[in-house]
């Protein structure tokens, strides 16, 4: 309700400007902190010597000190226009009264008489505003259960410092302030939802680290938004044990990473490492490889109803990817490392000039067994150890015995020969070819290790890969279960002719990671300890599963919505194989978000009635919040430029409403392309989005329907609804409900030509 109409009004101001003066004040002695900081820091650098330790650890506390006097600072700021949401009164048990305790993005105290001003949203007793309902009550914390009875539950709208709205609730399900953000209109980033949090959300937010963590999102379920703010929970949380660069997120592409590029510093997650599985994993390999472009594959994969005549090339493409992706392969690669193991080691003795110091079976022995756990590389090094060790030892053995068989020698000449030049002569040539032996093995011994294991051929990965492609997969002896040879002859011509033309495909990274991970090892220590992979389901658990292998000791949360699965031929096609395959067993927590918080009802239900077409699904179906909307609208053109020209006259009529980001949505790229040639013109300018962007910030944006998962929209229009783009075809039906569970208020379908069967009950 309007603030002054609420009866704790007065109160409630009387507080707000109470917090607003302690914002002012510890904004203000920041501001001197940082500027002192930025001094030290500016001295420090001007004056560095790199010889003292002294001065390189002050620069380095000084450097952290720095960022988080920033981070604060923008907390401050942003507190000034909003210093909190909420406020809950909670009495302990055994307790005379209750408490008030203040929520808000961030935690403000006085530093002269240590007060509680404002309560961090992420501090454990945050969490009975979360998931409480008045009456008795519970929360964790580090010193156990605190039970007692929350009292009050209050709702607060606040902007630039002024009070304007008051609720008293008793759960946040479908409050007010909620139903007011979801009405909202979408702009070009994510949305920050610490005020709105729901129940369900907020045990995803606080579940265990350490835990493996799936989440199965409905569309508009706010899962990408509820990774981040697991992220900010996790860090302040354990603030003391890890810091930010220890969190990394991995998402779908680069147009998403700039998407939710803005809600990070707000959340002060900004320093989380955020990259996609490309470009991790080039980082991994090491060697200069160019990528495939995905979207090209996907792109012929979703035209199949339009081109019958590559359809069975194309099946075998589709096959191919499912081959690379799968744990099989993953096991085919074992198998092919132990032939590479087993001829690894030179089939002979290792000598110190004639003398055997290693039988060939002694050291293949070492290298097979007693140091399997080790990638094969790294076993030389080992191995290195034991030679040098047993030569130093006999080559000492050597030189001695060499010694007293010269002295034995001398000795008898000098018994059985008188005294002349020729005695003399003798010994020194004795004594003279001793130490050429010594000197030869001294010789020798210094690089008898070295030559030995120069003899060892070691390939980079991408040169193990391309031989386990073309001569371990074609050889006769190779024989695979359910795997045709007309897969593998396909996988391997197609694999070579695009390593000739200069690149991989996204399914040959993990493959390539894995062998580099067992046969060389991975130098580089990551400094990552939890992972949150974003859009999951396109993910294959193979990918997962290196990632799990180089990243050691890491945790994960992995969310997806397995009904977007639109890469199917390459991801993930069911959770129990992420917590089987990758995790080996291991315990691994499943949540699921069914409430969608994006689209209206309307929207949702037809989008719904789309996907119930799939006939074995694993996944539950969305269900909307509570807010209606205008109905789905439906309508038939005689062509796209007819279309086009009706979705300038819709953007005409909704110009009132004031929406701020609109979707034309085509299935293709080649439909987009033509659609952005009809409306490049008129005067909104739409921009065109291929997949090779890497910001995302147009207010009306024309786009191929795989690259519109992800993102959210006030309006979408989808271009072509007919038959002959969506088909009964599992991918048709994903790629419709992905298209259709974008907008959040209104959407549009046209088509020509006959109707899509799936959109006939619409």
């Amino acid at each position: 309700m309007s603030a002054e109409n609420h009866p704790a009004y007065g109160e409630e101001k009387a507080r707000l400007g109470y917090t607003l003066k302690h914002v002012d004040k510890s904004l203000n002695a920041f501001i001197a902190r940082k500027s002192n900081i930025d001094e030290q820091v500016a001295k420090g650098k001007k004056h560095f010597n790199s010889d003292s330790s002294q001065q390189y650890i002050d620069l380095m506390i000084n450097t952290m000190l720095q960022d988080r006097a920033e981070l604060k600072l923008v907390n401050l700021t942003q507190a000034k226009r909003k210093p909190y949401f909420a406020c809950i009164d909670f009495k302990e048990e055994e307790s005379d009264s209750g408490e008030k305790y203040y929520i808000g993005k961030m935690a403000l105290i006085d530093e002269d008489t240590m007060e509680l001003i404002i309560t961090d949203w992420r501090a454990p007793i945050a969490n009975l505003y979360y998931e409480s309902r008045l009456g008795d009550s519970e929360y964790s914390c580090p010193d156990g259960i605190i039970k007692g009875e929350l009292l009050l539950k209050r709702q607060y709208v606040i902007d630039w410092g002024s009070l304007k709205e008051i609720y008293d609730i008793d759960i946040t399900t479908n409050d007010e302030i909620l139903q007011a953000s979801l009405g909202a209109n979408a702009d070009n980033r994510l949305k920050d939802i610490v005020s709105t949090i729901q129940a369900q959300q907020n045990k995803i937010i606080r579940a265990d680290m350490w835990t493996p963590l799936i989440v199965q999102g409905a569309a508009g379920s706010g899962k990408t938004t509820i990774a981040l703010h697991r992220i900010a929970y996790l860090i302040y949380t354990y603030e003391k044990q890890f810091k930010p660069e220890n969190f990394m997120i991995i998402a779908p592409n680069r147009l998403f990473l700039n998407y939710i590029s803005e809600v990070l510093p707000e959340l002060g997650v900004e320093k989380a490492r955020q990259t996609t599985f490309e470009d991790f994993a080039l980082q991994i390999i090491g060697l200069k490889l160019k990528i495939a472009d995905g979207y090209e594959k996907i792109n012929i994969f979703v035209n199949e109803n339009k081109d019958k005549s590559q359809s069975a090339r194309n099946k075998l493409m589709k096959m191919e990817s499912q081959l690379k992706c799968s744990m099989l392969f993953k096991e085919i690669i074992d198998d092919y490392i132990q032939t590479v193991e087993k001829a690894f080691i030179p089939q002979e003795d290792f000598k110190l000039n004639s003398i055997t110091i290693f039988k060939y079976d002694e050291l293949n022995n070492l290298f097979l067994n007693e140091y399997s756990k080790l990638p094969i590389v790294k076993r030389l090094d080992e191995l290195k150890k034991h030679m040098t060790n047993r030569m130093k030892a006999r080559k000492e053995a050597i030189i001695e015995s060499l010694e007293e068989s010269c002295v034995r020698e001398i000795n008898r000449i000098k018994d059985t020969i008188e005294e002349s030049a020729d005695r003399q002569s003798i010994i020194i040539d004795i004594i003279d070819n001793k130490n050429d032996l010594v000197n030869k093995i001294e010789t020798h011994s210094k690089k008898a290790v070295s030559d030995y294991i120069k003899k060892i051929s070691k390939l980079n990965p991408f040169e193990y890969y391309k031989d386990f492609l073309q001569n371990y997969m074609a050889g006769p002896e190779l024989s695979i279960e359910n795997i045709s040879s007309e897969l593998i002859n396909f996988m391997i011509r197609h694999s070579m002719q695009a390593f000739r033309a200069g690149h991989i495909e996204i399914e040959d990274l993990a493959p390539i990671i894995y062998i580099k991970y067992k046969i060389h090892g991975i130098d580089e220590k990551i400094p990552v300890r939890h992972i949150v992979i974003d859009e999951a389901q396109d993910f294959s658990p193979f990918q997962i599963l290196v990632i799990r292998k180089i990243i050691k000791d890491s945790s994960f949360t992995i969310l997806g919505d397995l009904a977007q699965g639109i890469h199917s031929y390459r991801g993930t096609g069911d959770w129990g194989d992420i917590k089987d395959k990758v995790f080996e067993g291991r315990y691994c927590e499943l949540l699921m978000l069914e409430q969608s918080y994006r689209t209206t009802v309307e929207i949702m239900n037809a989008a719904n009635a789309v996907l119930s077409n799939i006939k074995h699904r694993n996944f539950p179906v969305g269900k909307p919040v509570i807010r209606h909307g205008a109905p789905v609208r439906v309508m038939q053109k005689g062509n796209l430029k007819e279309i086009c020209l009706q979705i300038e006259r819709d953007l005409d009529a909704l110009e009132p409403e004031s929406y701020k980001s609109v979707a034309v949505i085509c299935k293709t790229i080649d439909e987009s392309e033509e659609a952005y040639s009809y409306l490049k013109a008129s005067k909104y300018k739409p921009k065109l989005i291929t997949g090779k962007e890497k910001e995302y910030n147009s207010e009306i944006v024309i786009l191929p329907s795989y690259l519109s998962k992800g993102l959210e929209f006030d309006v979408v229009f989808i271009a072509n609804g007919s038959r002959e783009n969506y088909g009964m075809e599992e991918m048709d039906i994903k790629l419709l409900y992905v298209s259709m569970t974008r907008p959040l208020h209104r959407l549009f379908i046209y088509y020509f030509g006959e109707i899509s069967p799936l959109l006939r009950l619409l």
